[in-house]
């Protein structure tokens, strides 16, 4: 079995904290227990918040936590082409179109459709595991109004028809695509319930779900490990992996670091970061054990690792 190539990929909005070491700590252990190669990928296209020095004190905290990489680290912002040529080919097979609602504009049509749900312009749940499904509203804006609408100078996102998309990757591939995870198993990919996703913005020549589908297949990552919390995402990425023909990794969506209530750690709920357990005085084995990890270099059992990662 050919060694695994695993990736952590932060954004650089803010220190890292115990969830993110955790989720680092996931993917290096599966790449060196196996004598595979870790990389790290550093995820900043929202030039608005994302910040050189949060990025610094990134690669500061995962040196002193004892984790090392291969390679150089990757920065999405230095391969913009990528992620352009990835938008042009799903645009030359038709399955994008530009949005140009608010969320409130999106709110007032799900809220409008939930009083008349025979009238929904796209059947199915009005709420997906991301939140609320975008309801199709600008899918039936006529081309014209929405070449008009750009000229003009508004500002838009643009959508992937996912029912269209979906049932062309099901043509090429002769049936439902799946990808495999090693906590569930086989997964059928139902990327339908996720809606119509922006996968770019006029600002922003990719979103998420496109830039970690091209990254991961440009830097021959094959073992994918992140959150439970990104479960759903990956059916999205399986069918943008059909559509352009990229490689399809396996998955591993490990548990989270829950907080005292049992919510998961998290920039916004001001989780404790890496840079204030060691202004603490928090040693590296310290701030593993919170993380629910021992040192690096130490097994789950306490044992001793060797230099190249094996017992």
């Amino acid at each position: 079995m050919t060694a695994p190539t695993t990736r952590f990929a932060p954004s650089p909005t803010g220190r890292l904290h115990l969830g993110h070491a955790a989720s680092a700590r996931h993917g290096f252990e599966a790449a060196r227990q196996a004598g595979g190669r870790f990389l790290l990928r550093i995820e900043e296209i929202d030039g608005t918040r994302c910040r050189r020095e949060h990025e610094d004190g990134i690669l500061d905290d995962l040196r002193f936590l004892g984790l090392s990489w291969d390679g150089e680290v990757r920065r999405q912002s230095e391969h913009l082409d990528d992620y352009e040529r990835a938008v042009e080919r799903l645009r030359e097979m038709e399955l994008l179109y530009p949005c140009f609602c608010t969320r409130a504009d999106i709110a007032a049509e799900i809220a409008r459709a939930a009083c008349a749900p025979h009238d929904l312009p796209v059947p199915g749940p009005l709420a997906g595991p991301c939140g609320p499904l975008y309801p199709g509203t600008c899918r039936r804006m006529a081309r014209e109004d929405a070449e008009r609408r750009i000229a003009s100078g508004a500002g838009y996102g643009l959508r992937l028809d996912v029912e269209r998309s979906a049932r062309l990757a099901e043509q090429r591939n002769g049936g439902p695509l799946f990808w495999h995870d090693r906590g569930a198993g086989r997964i059928e990919a139902t990327p339908r319930a996720l809606g119509d996703v922006v996968l770019a913005r006029k600002e922003i020549p990719t979103s998420y779900h496109l830039a970690v589908s091209v990254d991961d297949h440009l830097q021959g990552v094959t073992l994918v490990t992140r959150g439970t919390d990104l479960f759903h995402a990956t059916h999205i990425h399986r069918l943008l992996q059909a559509l352009l023909g990229l490689d399809v990794p396996e998955y591993d969506h490990h548990p989270l670091v829950l907080d005292d209530r049992g919510e998961r750690l998290a920039k916004r709920r001001h989780a404790p970061t890496i840079r204030s357990l060691r202004d603490e005085g928090r040693t590296a084995a310290e701030i593993w054990r919170m993380a629910g990890w021992p040192p690096v270099g130490e097994t789950r059992s306490g044992e001793a690792e060797t230099t190249d990662g094996h017992r």
